[in-house]
């Protein structure tokens, strides 16, 4: 069992996140880099855009991550048993690419309500400050949500470029991980990253979010997995679970579940950006 511990499920009352946490081997991290890499190479484009969304719904790989025991473990200390996978992301900083993510509130533009969910951060390769770890505003999520001002960056890796402005980077905290590690950290928090300076990629996937059964969405329509416990809301809608890499009724139920988050992410904009 891999509960967090007293000492962690303060850290992520008092300051809005908690790591490192273990949660995957290296061996488990390289095989994710090497699915990642196979699809692009096999498949290419399927990653870019949209299709860096709802991965785990095209690869079994993604798919055993996102129900990973130790995962959901630490997923329940924080909201309880009925758990459901409502989306997944990668995020990859390519080496030379001016890639970043703004500092933001994940619940901004997400439309999951009540805030009884979790945003899981796996490290696929080591991250550190050199490649763009992310940046946690520690306790920021105890305050109300802030302004954003919608950017549309080309280089931000966010749809609208959603950013908080003048967020005190001395009052931050680098989110250092090994591959194989993770942080979970609350709907509410504000955090971003900055540009990969190094040789290699950094890749991170993402469970965004794990959340309560209780959870609705109020701004649209999402695609869900029963990863534990029951769902006795009936909020969403439940899709199967992938059994082979780019099936095609697989990829159908990505898409359509793409179309339907893009939707959600730019409810009251006027523009619409690449993510």
């Amino acid at each position: 069992m891999s509960f967090l511990s007293p000492a962690q499920l303060k850290q992520y009352k008092d300051k809005g996140y908690v790591s490192p946490i273990d949660a995957l081997s290296k061996d488990e991290a390289l095989e994710i880099r090497e699915e990642i890499e196979l699809i692009e190479k096999k498949w290419p484009k399927e990653l870019e855009g949209l299709g860096r969304n709802y991965i785990h719904l095209i690869s079994p790989i993604f798919d055993k991550v996102s129900h990973n025991p130790k995962i959901l473990d630490a997923v329940e200390s924080i909201i309880g048993r009925d758990i459901l996978i409502c989306g997944t992301t990668l995020f990859i900083k390519n080496p030379n690419q001016k890639g970043f993510v703004s500092f933001h509130q994940d619940a901004k533009y997400i439309g999951l309500e009540p805030y009884n969910w979790v945003t899981a951060w796996i490290a696929v390769t080591d991250t550190n400050e050199e490649n763009g770890c992310m940046r946690m505003w520690s306790g920021s999520h105890k305050n109300e949500l802030k302004y954003h001002n919608q950017k549309f960056d080309e280089n931000n890796l966010l749809t609208r470029g959603q950013t908080v402005e003048n967020v005190p980077i001395k009052d931050t905290t680098p989110v250092i991980l090994k591959a194989g590690q993770m942080s979970l950290h609350h709907p509410t928090i504000v955090h971003g990253s900055g540009l990969n300076r190094s040789s290699d990629r950094r890749i991170g996937f993402v469970i965004q979010s794990y959340i309560g059964s209780n959870v609705n969405q109020v701004l649209g329509k999402m695609y869900v997995q029963q990863a534990r416990g029951k769902d006795n809301y009936s909020y969403h809608e439940h899709v199967s679970r992938a059994k082979d890499l780019m099936n095609k009724k697989d990829i159908v139920t990505r898409d359509k579940a793409n179309k339907e988050l893009s939707k959600i992410f730019y409810s009251g904009s006027n523009k619409i950006g690449k993510y």
